[in-house]
């Protein structure tokens, strides 16, 4: 009787571990994190010189991996044959080096930019709200992108880019030409972790 008993509790046991494996398995590879990862936030508000222009919005930035292909130095092991003098053949291995295409996973940051410029004083010579980006790239370089709004109505404006380490924005007043006075100054939008 205790031999029967032994023979079902191993049975028992046996099909409880094919049971668990699965769903260990499968709970394994859900909780696994993705490769792609989002930031979020608003940024501002953040106003001109003399208040009477005022900019705000929200930034996204989304990580996308991408195989990145080169060139790498490889050693092989390559048998390298000749015959003496007297015609006997000889062998011997060595080492040599050979360029072999291969792949690596890379990373790109894709962000959005969208703010709301707001216009306190649409009338007059210098009657425009003037907001600017100054977008670092991770390679130090950096671009600028500009905005104005010249009615009394609030102006939603978005731009698009990639990798980028730092962006800033000032807010002004200005002409329908450009911005020309009341700066901020630079003030924070997004910066990339370290």
């Amino acid at each position: 009787m205790r031999f029967v008993s032994r023979i079902l509790l191993g049975v028992t046991a046996a099909t409880l571990v094919a049971i668990a494996a699965p769903v260990a398995a499968n709970a394994a590879t859900t909780s696994a994190p993705s490769a792609t990862s989002s930031y979020d936030a608003a940024w501002g508000p953040y106003f001109s010189g003399d208040h009477k222009a005022k900019a705000h919005g929200h930034v996204s930035v989304e990580k996308k991996k991408f195989k990145f292909w080169t060139w790498k130095w490889v050693q092989i092991k390559k048998e390298v044959c000749w015959k003496d003098k007297k015609g006997d053949k000889h062998c011997k291995v060595v080492l040599k080096k050979d360029k072999k295409r291969v792949w690596q996973w890379r990373y790109d940051y894709f962000f959005k930019v969208h703010s709301t410029l707001h216009n306190n004083k649409w009338w007059g010579k210098k009657k425009c709200a003037w907001e600017t980006f100054k977008v670092v790239d991770k390679n130090g370089s950096a671009y600028f992108k500009s905005f104005r709004n010249c009615t009394k109505h609030p102006a939603e404006f978005t731009f698009y880019g990639k990798n980028a380490a730092h962006i800033y924005v000032d807010v002004s007043r200005g002409t329908t030409f450009g911005p020309t006075g009341f700066h901020s100054g630079w003030k924070d939008v997004y910066h990339a972790a370290a």
